[in-house]
């Protein structure tokens, strides 16, 4: 069974005008599993969620924003993915999945990883413990906010 999957680094999913762009790449490409970070929602609603749906049979998870930092939204097709359980933590959301098609069961964890470097130890733990969590294939994606070596580093 193959998953469309979309995760993007929106930098703000508050705008209309930005919503009705994810919502036509999302009803396009017929995503299954979509993953938004940095959102700058605090509080995610249903009427926001509503406003990207483009399917009757949609889920969704969140990590609403500190202030004006991070946020994160994971949406899924239930007809595609049964959700079997979902975990939140600071810098991520994961949720263990049945596909629906072949019984197959994985994890799906979306991340926006801190931006100070007095955190990055906490992030890392924080995806080791989900890592010890399920069983299983794992899939991992969003902005890790994480440079491979020093002269890769801009401001």
């Amino acid at each position: 069974m193959k998953i469309r999957l979309l995760s993007w680094n929106v930098r703000r999913a508050n705008n209309c005008d930005k919503r009705k762009v994810i919502k036509a790449l999302i009803k396009k490409n017929r995503v299954d599993l979509v993953c938004l970070q940095k959102t700058k929602i605090q509080e995610m609603s249903r009427g926001l969620i509503c406003s990207l749906e483009v399917g009757r049979f949609l889920e969704w998870g969140t990590v609403d924003s500190r202030g004006m930092a991070g946020g994160m939204v994971v949406l899924w097709d239930n007809k595609v993915l049964e959700l079997i359980e979902l975990e939140k933590g600071e810098h991520s959301i994961s949720c263990h999945f049945k596909n629906c098609e072949d019984g197959f069961t994985w994890t799906f964890t979306g991340v926006y990883g801190p931006t100070m470097r007095r955190d990055r130890e906490c992030f890392w733990n924080e995806l080791g413990a989900i890592y010890g969590l399920w069983n299983g294939s794992w899939c991992v994606v969003g902005d890790f906010n994480a440079i491979l070596s020093p002269e890769k580093r801009s401001r």
